[in-house]
């Protein structure tokens, strides 16, 4: 083993550590006000969440000023973007505003980096969807030539991967892979590719419901964006899904793949295989039966269950 191979492997055993095993991730934070924002985070740590991991979608707050309100609301909580949009910003500005908030709260911030989807960009940039892992390669040099001029810090990064090319760039140019609506399959497929060493955090949906009829409906009203777009119902192809499953919001079989749904007890089922598959960190995605419900309630009944030590 290299001394650099030591170091990122150093990194990756630091960051297992302040991820855990389970976190959440939620849209829920960029939905609400600054206040109620800043209370949901409190909450969240004071149930013994060790990590939040926000998006950055069209239309949502712009990532590191969403990131320095959550930080500076909480005192131990890791913010994690998942993703921050390469298109978005130029590598320099994701690489220097990454390095201040690092500054500013070190050990707390994983910046997670993503190419977004083809229909997004136009709207966002004006650019063109293509070579997705050629473009994240050259987007990682750029950033890694970023100058600065303030205090050299740590920057820790994980990318976006769902395709055996981009879990392979993730494992060597990053801490390791996020991999986004995907079932427990695609946790063994990643692990294989981005390495026994890297670090593997994967985001798992949620319904607490244990009627399927209600589970279903809930699971079907988060999945419909995401079937609808090309990398994701591509990568459920690779997985060997076929057409059938993924039209029409998704057969029962593939909606039970990708949303884990049930009481507690089964959602930590679904957490504990991913972990057998070789995920270091699941993040749950609470998918709520009344979408306009509290966005805490669940978390207060799986804490216990899903952050209690093994």
């Amino acid at each position: 083993m290299t001394a650099s191979t030591r170091a990122v492997s150093d990194d990756v055993r630091t960051w297992r550590g302040k991820l855990g095993p389970v976190g959440v991730w939620s849209f829920d934070a960029e939905r609400l006000g600054a206040d109620d924002e800043r209370a949901y985070a409190r909450e969240l740590e004071s149930l013994g969440v060790p990590a939040l991991w926000i998006p950055e979608s069209l239309g949502s707050k712009e990532i590191f000023a969403h990131s320095s309100l959550l930080l500076a609301a909480t005192e131990r909580l890791v913010v994690a973007p998942g993703i921050a949009n390469i298109w978005a910003r130029d590598p320099v500005a994701m690489a220097n505003g990454a390095r201040a908030i690092c500054d500013a709260y070190p050990g707390r911030f994983l910046l997670g980096l993503g190419v977004s989807h083809a229909p997004v960009i136009p709207m966002r940039s004006g650019a063109t969807w293509d070579r997705p892992v050629e473009r994240m390669r050259e987007y990682l040099d750029a950033m890694d030539k970023a100058p600065y001029t303030s205090k050299a810090v740590e920057t820790p990064r994980i990318l976006a991967a769902l395709g055996p090319k981009m879990l392979k760039l993730a494992g060597d140019r990053s801490l390791g892979a996020h991999p986004y609506f995907v079932p427990v399959e695609h946790t063994s497929v990643a692990r294989t590719e981005i390495g026994p060493d890297a670090l593997l955090a994967v985001e798992q949906a949620a319904v607490l419901a244990s009627d399927p009829q209600v589970a279903r409906a809930a699971a079907r009203r988060h999945m419909k964006r995401y079937l609808d777009l090309d990398n994701y119902a591509n990568n459920l192809r690779r997985l060997g899904w076929k057409d059938a499953d993924i039209a029409g919001g998704g057969s029962d079989a593939l909606v039970d793949a990708i949303v884990a749904w049930g009481d507690v007890d089964a959602i930590r089922r679904r957490v504990d295989e991913h972990h057998r598959r070789g995920a270091d960190h699941v993040c749950i995605q609470v998918i709520r039966v009344d979408a306009a419900a509290s966005p805490i309630k669940e978390w207060r009944s799986l804490s216990e269950a899903l952050l209690r030590p093994t």
